[in-house]
């Protein structure tokens, strides 16, 4: 049963409610016709699967490896075309925030602010986005344990705002890789949060010395259906029509003609 916040936020979607919701699109907005063509083709899954859909873009992407890395399109035109893929779709929609300051500027946009893993831990931007009353998810630091995750759900539910998603996308292992450990999904849900896997994140090869972050997509089927059987609520799946032309985050990403069986898959171990 979801939450009565996440109830509120699917309630122009027809849906299965014993189905998991999907948080997906690409990870940033990268241009108008591209970012369209994935909202109309993953929100037409999502009907005939009954999926409750959340799309998901970056307006501006803070954390890249290199600083020739492409980082969004400006601030206000990235987000003036997630609030059109809201409008057109009628979709909720999530996007990541780095500072206080970004908080109450994007909550004017988006349904959902999300908070990147490497800031999990940072009490003003935890406490500004929970000061806006949008549903807030927060991303397990790769450094972290699920049972550490309490303290970034309390400082949002300790601000006035207890509605706390909270998404694991894997623990550094070594220098240049991710590994996910699934206990900790059922450690979050202990901090009474719904509970997303990122799937594509989770697959990363972060460091490279060609500055440019890789991945393992072939294993992005195996992440997403162990995290529905061990029980998650939610997927998270960064998604392209040609992931080798992604602006950013293509090596871990899942091509969208792939995603509809993969979501079958998961819906059957449902």
């Amino acid at each position: 049963m979801f939450p009565q916040y996440l109830k509120e936020l699917f309630k122009n979607q027809s849906y299965n409610p014993d189905n998991f919701f999907l948080i997906a699109g690409p990870c940033v907005v990268e241009g108008e016709e591209v970012v369209m063509e994935i909202a109309d083709k993953v929100s037409s899954i999502c009907k005939r699967l009954e999926i409750p859909y959340i799309f998901k873009a970056s307006y501006r992407k803070a954390n890249r490896t290199s600083a020739t890395s492409f980082t969004g399109l400006g601030d206000e035109i990235g987000l003036d075309i997630l609030k059109k893929i809201g409008e057109k779709f009628n979709l909720p929609i999530v996007t990541d925030v780095h500072s206080a300051a970004e908080c109450a500027v994007a909550a004017g946009f988006v349904d959902v602010l999300q908070i990147p893993a490497f800031l999990c831990r940072q009490t003003d931007l935890l406490i500004a986005a929970a000061e806006t009353g949008k549903i807030i998810n927060v991303k397990k630091g790769q450094f972290l344990s699920g049972p550490a995750m309490k303290f970034a759900a309390d400082k949002i539910k300790n601000a006035g705002n207890d509605k706390v998603m909270l998404c694991e996308r894997g623990t550094t292992f070594g220098y240049q890789d991710l590994v996910v450990d699934y206990r900790n999904i059922p450690w979050m849900q202990e901090h009474n949060c719904p509970v997303v896997m990122d799937v594509t994140h989770s697959l990363q090869q972060p460091n490279q010395t060609s500055g440019i972050t890789g991945g393992n997509p072939q294993l992005i089927s195996t992440i997403a259906k162990a995290a529905i059987a061990v029980g998650a609520e939610g997927l998270f799946i960064e998604t392209h029509p040609n992931p080798s032309k992604a602006l950013s985050d293509g090596a871990n990403m899942l091509q969208l003609d792939l995603l509809e069986n993969l979501l079958e898959q998961c819906i059957k171990i449902r």
